[in-house]
This record gives structure tokens, sequence and C-alpha cells, in this order.
């Protein structure tokens, strides 16, 4: 009944779980159901990637081993073709590889089998909420310009194509402009303090912001490395 009651002043975000192993589906399904999300659902890679094109969700859960097209390539496509939608990757691929991959591809997060509902609960919740503060915010530093709610990102006029972890380290960068970052700091601020990540997580997304965003990769004017602790994200020079 609390949960009914607490629905019941908000719209219920509609949540896409695109999973292949029919009992998991049903149960997930279900528990959202119970906790008043609207759900969809499909069954493989192909049919989860319509429905998020033409239903637009405000989340999907997505399996990376799916029948037809895996769920990498849906994400893939997903970003390719700027939807934006929020993914929380589920599978059974626990390798740090794997998961550096679904970041880089474009996922919010990565949740490994055998999972609790309650953390998966807690995971949605958390990601919908850092969209949701996100909508009508924009940040402008220099030549770079960050709309939150639209996700996009334009340097010097032109639109820079990002990543959503991408785009999260570099509004995380620019909200602490100056500011030394260890990386531990970083990694738990973007990635969350339940993702088990490295320095070389860090240390590979910020290359890759390198070349997207500075003039020289190698001479960066804007994300700095300092030395043994992390990074800060320079001031433009006047």
């Amino acid at each position: 009944m609390a949960a009914e009651n607490n629905n019941s002043n908000k719209k219920k975000a509609r949540v896409l779980i695109v999973e292949d192993d029919s009992s998991l589906l049903f149960g997930l399904k279900k528990n959202l159901q119970f906790e008043g999300y609207e759900v969809l659902t499909a069954s493989d890679g192909e049919a989860g990637l319509g429905l998020a094109v033409d239903e637009r969700p405000d989340l999907i859960i997505l399996d990376v081993m799916l029948p037809r097209m895996n769920g990498f390539e849906v994400c893939e496509v997903l970003r390719n073709n700027k939807v934006e939608t929020p993914v929380i990757f589920l599978t059974a691929k626990a390798l740090e590889s794997d998961k550096v991959t679904g970041l880089t591809l474009g996922g919010d997060d990565y949740m490994t089998k055998p999972f609790s509902v309650a953390e998966l609960l807690a995971r949605i919740q958390t990601v919908l909420r850092r969209v949701n503060a996100s909508e009508g915010e924009k940040l402008t530093i220099g030549p770079l310009e960050l709309d939150l709610s639209g996700r996009s990102v334009l340097l010097e006029g032109e639109e820079v194509n990002l990543t959503t972890k991408e785009f999260e380290l570099l509004c995380f960068m620019v909200r602490n402009i100056g500011k030394v970052l260890p990386r531990e700091r970083i990694l738990q601020k973007v990635w969350g303090y339940n993702y088990y990540g490295t320095a070389r997580t860090i240390d590979n997304f910020i290359n890759r912001l390198r070349q997207k965003i500075e003039e020289n990769p190698l001479e960066p004017r804007f994300l700095l490395t300092v030395r043994g602790v992390g990074y800060k994200f320079r001031p433009p020079q006047s």
C-alpha cells in the first residue's frame, strides 16, 4: 500500500527489460511493477532495440548475452543514433574488460549475475535520480557547453559525440573545476560505490575524453594529470 501511495504522487517511470531467461524476466517484471514502475519486456536484442527506439522508456535493463543481437550491440546502436536512455547491463560476464566495454559503449551501470533484486532496485533509483536532477541544467566553461538535460556537448559550437559515461565523467570534472580529484573519488562519484573498477578504468576514459575535447591530447589544456593522485579540470586560460 505504501508503494501505491508513493507512486500516486508522481508519474511512473517506464522501464524496459531485455532478458532471454523467461523466469528471470518474469520475476524482474513483477518486482518492478510492485515498486510502481511501468514495465516493457523483450526476450531478444532486436525486439529490445525496437521497443527502445519506438517507446522511449525512461531506463533499460539490458542483458548482454541475447539472441539475434547482443546487449553491447543494442547499446551501441542506440548511442550511435542519439538515443540516450539510461542503460543498466545485467549479465553473467564478470570480467573487468567486459564491464569497461559496456560502460565505454554508453552503459550507465553494470550488474553481474547472480544479483540482489534489492540492489538492482537501488541502482535503478540512483540512475533515474541522476538523470532527473540534470533536467534543464546547462554548464558553460570557455569553449565547452554542456546541456545536461539534452546530454549533449558543444566544443566551439560543434557537437562532440560522447558516450553516456564519458558525458557523466566530463560533467563531474567540470562541476569540480580547479579541484584535484583522486581516481578513487572519481570512480565512486561517476561509477558508484558498488562498482569495483580500477585506476585503469579512469585513465582509459580520461584518454578518450582528451581525444574528443582537447586540441592536442598529448598536451591537454583542460583535463590535467596530477601525478600520483588523479586529475583536475583546469579553468580556461584568459
